[in-house]
This record gives structure tokens, sequence and C-alpha cells, in this order.
């Protein structure tokens, strides 16, 4: 079993470094939670860009080759591309609407087969947690199709905010097993 001190490597040298990123990401995902709806929309924006973007270069991308066989389904790719940026662009909030809802119907597709998947494995010990997992998933997925469309307008933003505030959190606590690490190595 690998010690600590090899699992972080020179991580105890700069763990400030660390702490204040994850300190930094807490407080973005705070921020986050309070502001989903304009956390929505510009994620779906940036989104949109990103797919004109892609879509321009793309295109751009489909001439550089001479009697290149695929330029055709390339140019037509990069077309799509740019046309959904574009829908995306001119209704971010329809955009959003729909995404919420793919990811409603992800959530309990996902919370379907871990129950079916928790039945199989039932004499493994912790099933019951693939059964919770699944669960949860289908209750979310529920909720978010409860309040659908309103639900579009703040689904995304605050899933965002809950991933920063976890990814923050979890920064601070190997900052502080590194702190640790270099109490210890000093001490």
């Amino acid at each position: 079993m690998l010690e600590t001190n090899e699992i972080l490597g020179s991580m105890h040298i700069k763990w400030r470094w660390l702490l204040g990123l994850g300190i930094l990401f807490v407080l973005l995902g705070m921020i986050g939670l309070g502001a989903s709806f304009a956390l929505t929309l510009a994620s779906v924006l940036i989104f949109g860009i990103m797919l004109l973007i892609g879509g321009g270069y793309q295109f751009a991308d489909a001439f550089r080759y001479s009697g290149w066989k695929s330029r055709l389904s390339h140019i037509l790719i990069a077309v799509l591309y740019v046309i959904a940026g574009v829908i995306i662009m001119n209704d971010p909030m329809g955009a959003s609407s729909i995404f919420t809802m793919m990811i409603a119907g992800a959530l309990i597709a996902i919370g379907i087969v871990r129950i079916f998947m928790a039945f199989q494995m039932k004499q493994v010990r912790g099933w019951i947690w693939l059964l919770i997992g699944g669960i949860a998933a289908i209750v979310l997925g529920a909720m978010i199709v409860s309040e659908w469309p309103s639900s579009g307008l703040w689904v995304i933003g605050m899933f965002i905010a809950i991933e920063m505030l976890f990814a923050g959190w979890g920064m601070i606590m190997m900052a502080l097993a590194a702190r640790d690490l270099e109490k210890s190595a000093t001490g």
C-alpha cells in the first residue's frame, strides 16, 4: 500500500496554493448557487460560442487537404455545429430548457439501471448504496421534470455550482492532508 507522502508527492511543499484554490472554488460555488440562473445562461452561451468556433474551424479545415474523400461529410458536420451554435445563441433559455430535460432523462435512466444493478448484486456487501443512488437519481430526475420548463433556467447552473463546491472541498481536504504531512516531516 502506498504511503501518504508517495501519493501526495511534493504537494506538501506548496499546499497553501491548493488550499487557496480550494477556497476560491468553494466561494465561486456558493456564488453560483445564489446566481444559478446567470450561471446556467452563461454556460449555455459559452457552449454555443464553442460550437460556432469549432464549426468555423472545421469548415476551414475541410479545405486544407486535397483529394480528401470525406470533405463533404466534414463540411456537413461543420455546418451542423454552426447551426446548433446559432440556435443556442439566439435562444439560450430554450436551449437550457432542452439540455435540462436531457439531464433529467439521463438521471432517470441511470437510476433505473443502478437499481437493476443493485438487485443483481444483492449478495455483495454495500449493494444498498447502489439502490439508494439509483433511487436518488430517479428522484432528482423526477424533480427536474416536475418543475420543467422553469427548471431549465436554474438546474444547469446549480449543478455547476454544486460541482465547484465539491471540487473546492476536495482540494481543501487534500491541502490539509499535505499540510499535515509537512508538519510531520518537519516536526
